[in-house]
């Protein structure tokens, strides 16, 4: 597959990605959000099976936690000229021992480069989840709370956050500076840049 120049083109052909779809349990449904304008950029882990059911990038009770962290509506969520949506994985990879399984590899590999070329416009990537840190950050011997309490290194172009999933309700608990101290400060970042008083 080569990537073209025009952007519908290119989501045209990630969305009929099948280049992993022997190892998807329930076979490939790339489910991303994408437009050139975007100002943020999610870039998460994988879809969950409620997501790849409805097609629609956190349509679960992470992507509610993750508005409301984020302090803005489902429409706005759901603008793609506002927010682009690029998980490490587009696919849902089936579930593990301990939760969902890995974001697939084949994702970020063949076509993350061709789709971050093309957001000229951000001003803030959510880099959420092990997995995102190690694609947008940089590998690193930190875990991902030391990286997180390290947000500081890479704000205000970039935020490294858990996933808000409620599997990790105990990291919250655990870490109340998290909702204390940062949610404030990446809200008042996000209105200041969708122009939003």
């Amino acid at each position: 597959m080569s990537p073209t120049n025009d952007w519908r083109s290119l989501l045209k052909d990630v969305r009929q990605c099948t280049l992993c779809s022997e190892h998807l349990p329930l076979g490939p449904r790339p489910v991303l959000q994408f437009n050139p304008a975007a100002r943020i950029l999610v870039a998460a882990q994988a879809p969950g099976k409620r997501v790849h059911e409805t097609g629609l990038p956190f349509n679960d009770p992470s992507g509610d936690r993750l508005r409301g962290w984020l302090g803005i509506d489902r429409d706005t969520f759901y603008d793609p000229q506002q927010l682009a949506i690029i998980p490490m994985g587009f696919c849902y990879p089936g579930t593990g021992r301990s939760g969902d399984m890995p974001p697939r590899p084949e994702c970020a590999q063949t076509w993350h480069h061709h789709l971050l070329e093309r957001l000229p416009n951000l001003e803030l990537t959510l880099v959420i989840g092990q997995y995102a840190h190690a694609y947008h950050l940089g590998k690193s011997r930190e875990t991902l709370t030391q990286r997180v309490a390290h947000w500081r290194d890479y704000w205000p172009q970039k935020l490294p956050m858990p996933h808000p999933s409620p599997r990790n309700n105990l990291w919250l608990r655990r870490n109340p500076w998290f909702e204390a101290e940062i949610i404030p400060m990446l809200r008042s970042r996000v209105s200041d840049i969708l122009g939003r008083e």
